[in-house]
């Protein structure tokens, strides 16, 4: 691309692929929102134990986990990833309605793992065709702009879940077909608005050599992320921070109200942040603005430890919770496509995410061990201590190209 019409494509990033790939990550996640919003209540309807709540999710997480890493790979050796991520986005979207097909919770078992293998395929590739679409001095809006739609399904899925449900008389099944809606949707948004042309396949000879084909500097990088992703717990530990910490003051069902409005709160500030910190990311040094958001999560957490937790204290660590992720998530995936040639950015993304989702299966189950057995403090300490150490070593990293002022 010539220097002037890449000067131009600064201005035009928000191009067909991109508006396609928000589209979709917004109807996919208010589609599975809506499932994960209810499901808690599906299962107790059926009359099963609260243990098979985690073992759907940890079995479904797990095999999401190596989806990511296997497509990621696979999809560097193709000409074009667009097919990919159409089938994948398709399969979460027949997995999550098939819910309401279920009679036992092994049913909801297998179908939510069809569901997250489909989301696993579908990850590395979608965040390869978001990079391939716009130029690297672009990356942090491209990034800040899918999270955004991705946060804004994360809060109309649930909105939508407590009224659909009570319009179908608390009638599960049809809520999951209606599911259907906004997945398919997702799937034609990637198939008929995403642009892409034939590229050049990458040949790995193994899943190893196409390892080592990653450069030091995006290794050392990932060492910072799983830092910071075994303390980075599931925000349904701070929904019941809330809810214990208030029920002291109020009676506990207008505490479990509070915490669900602190939730809606944190996630309307992960929307509006994404789309912030993409834009700081086009303009300052990816790994300090990184480092800052791992920072961020250390004071949230740290704020837990020292100030009495009173409703004007868990707003504030409930926006700082919304502002970090909001900071971290697009400032991750830019870094890691500043960081890796684009012809391995399959790979690169698939790495990454499952980094990340190693980070998520273990950090919750290691806080809430510790909060059960040692008490709230130390858990959080142990979060801050690893949100710390992932900030300083983000910050050895040094970019790979000088970001241009924009």
């Amino acid at each position: 691309m010539e220097t002037g019409d890449r000067k131009t494509a600064k201005f035009k990033w928000l191009n067909s692929t991109v508006l396609g790939i928000g589209v979709a990550s917004l109807f996919s996640d208010w589609a599975h929102e809506i499932a994960t919003t209810v499901l808690p209540s599906f299962l107790a309807t059926m009359g099963v134990a609260a243990m098979w709540l985690g073992i759907i999710e940890g079995v479904a997480d797990g095999l999401s986990s190596f989806a990511k890493l296997a497509s990621g790979y696979y999809t560097d050796k193709l000409r074009r990833r667009k097919p990919v991520a159409v089938i994948g986005y398709i399969v979460t979207a027949l997995g999550t309605a098939s819910f309401g097909l279920a009679t036992a919770a092994w049913h909801i078992l297998i179908a939510r793992s069809v569901a997250w293998l489909g989301r696993g395929v579908r990850t590395p590739v979608r965040k390869a065709l978001l990079s391939a679409a716009v130029t690297p001095e672009t990356y942090g809006r491209a990034f800040g702009f899918e999270r955004m739609m991705d946060t804004i399904g994360a809060i109309v899925g649930p909105a939508s879940a407590f009224i659909l449900l009570q319009m179908l008389n608390f009638h599960y099944p049809s809520l999951f077909a209606l599911t259907l809606i906004p997945g398919i949707l997702a799937a034609l948004a990637i198939a008929f608005l995403v642009k892409e042309t034939d590229r050049k396949p990458v040949s790995y000879s193994s899943f190893f050599q196409g390892a080592k084909m990653l450069p030091g500097k995006f290794r050392k990088f990932l060492g910072a992320v799983f830092l910071f992703g075994m303390g980075d717990f599931a925000p349904s530990l701070l929904i019941l921070l809330a809810v214990s910490s208030l029920k002291e003051v109020m009676p506990t069902e207008r505490a479990a109200a509070y915490a669900t409005g602190l939730y809606l709160f944190r996630n309307v500030m992960y929307a509006t942040f994404s789309m912030i910190a993409g834009n700081l990311a086009d303009r300052f040094k990816k790994n300090v603005l990184l480092s800052l958001g791992y920072g961020l999560g250390a004071a949230m957490a740290l704020m837990v430890i020292v100030f009495p937790l009173n409703l004007t204290t868990l707003i504030i660590v409930f926006a700082l919770s919304g502002i970090y992720v909001a900071t971290e998530e697009p400032l991750e995936d830019s870094f890691c496509a500043e960081l890796v040639e684009k012809s391995n950015h399959g790979m690169a993304f698939g790495t990454l995410a499952t980094i990340n989702g190693v980070g998520d299966f273990f950090s919750s189950m290691i806080v809430g061990a510790l909060w059960t057995g040692l008490g709230q403090q130390i858990a959080f300490s142990y979060t801050a201590i690893l949100f710390i150490a992932g900030a300083l070593l983000v910050l050895t990293i040094k970019p790979e190209t000088k970001v241009q002022q924009v």
